[in-house]
């Protein structure tokens, strides 16, 4: 398959919500909205609505506490870069959510997959997301993309240097995780 015919392939990939949705159990989930209020982000790929956790399935976002430094040569927190885009896209969009799992906790996390209309088209939030340059595709523990679609698009992100990736010193925050998880073994 030529260069040009795989950028094609995986363009079209990116505009699909990803698999984990096709995966869902059996019996379908509800899609629901995400409150124009009432919304407490937490980081760019999670949120709080109501008592509920949302985190955006194979979306990892720059980590709090971060810096790098923005075209005005000022230190930003990554963090807060990736938070505020998160939220001036989903008050923008108002995304429908579909529930893909759960994890427990207090309170659980609900991990979904959003999608957008813009322009009369339906899009992916974590290729928004992503694509744009404020925030990366996340892996599994075992360093594999989770949605490979996703790290398609980061590749995309990074070439063009779209969003964060016009810094120079922008803190990876995969590299930064597993660096944390080698450190601990």
């Amino acid at each position: 398959m030529s260069f040009l015919a795989l950028l094609y392939a995986a363009t079209l990939a990116l505009a699909l919500p990803p698999l984990a949705a096709a995966q869902a159990p059996a019996q379908a989930q509800p899609a629901f909205g995400i409150p124009k209020d009432g919304v407490t982000f937490e980081t760019g790929d999670t949120w709080q609505q109501g008592s509920q956790r949302m985190r955006l399935y194979g979306v990892q976002a720059c980590i709090r506490g971060t810096r790098f430094t923005n075209q005005a040569g000022a230190s930003v927190d990554c963090g807060e870069a990736s938070l505020s885009y998160l939220a001036a896209v989903i008050r923008d969009t108002s995304p429908s959510c579909v529930p893909v799992a759960q994890i427990a906790g207090a309170p659980a996390t609900i991990i979904v997959v959003c999608t957008v209309q813009v322009g009369g088209q339906t899009l992916d939030l974590g290729t928004i997301l992503i694509s744009q340059g404020f925030a990366f595709a996340s892996f599994s523990n075992d360093a594999k993309p989770v949605y490979m679609p996703y790290l398609v698009a980061e590749l995309t992100a990074k070439q063009a240097k779209r969003g964060l990736w016009a810094a120079s010193d922008l803190p990876h925050p995969n590299t930064l995780l597993f660096q944390s998880v080698a450190k601990k073994s």
